[in-house]
């Protein structure tokens, strides 16, 4: 069954990083392109970039971009978020998925940015 577990997620104060891991299992990772998406508190689930199955092209979210970076281990079936220049506007739980998105979503991993 399809199963996406993200981990990596904490407290961090403006300006730091973290670093998101995404494990996906239940389909065939390495033929898929994958997403990551974020929630906040109050709004709705926003997309915030993604990266072709081989790892050769990403794209991402006008408010993320120049400061998040995705990356993927088709060896590992795990796909990464690195996440810098935070600020609190970027709090939320973040969620990865297959595309087209695959259900179940995973629980997320909660990213707080405050000072």
């Amino acid at each position: 069954q399809v199963q996406f577990v993200e981990s990596g997620g904490g407290s961090v104060q403006p300006g730091g990083s973290l670093r998101l891991s995404c494990v996906a299992s239940g389909f065939t990772f390495s033929k898929e392109t994958m997403t990551w998406y974020r929630k906040a508190p109050g709004k709705d689930r926003e997309w915030v970039g993604g990266i072709t199955n081989t790892g050769d092209s990403t794209n991402y979210a006008d408010s993320v971009n120049g400061r998040f970076t995705i990356s993927r281990d088709n060896y590992k079936n795990t796909m990464y978020l690195q996440m810098s220049s935070l600020i609190p506007e970027d709090t939320g739980v973040y969620y990865c998925n297959a595309w087209p998105n695959r259900n179940p979503w995973g629980q997320g991993t909660q990213v707080t940015v405050s000072s």
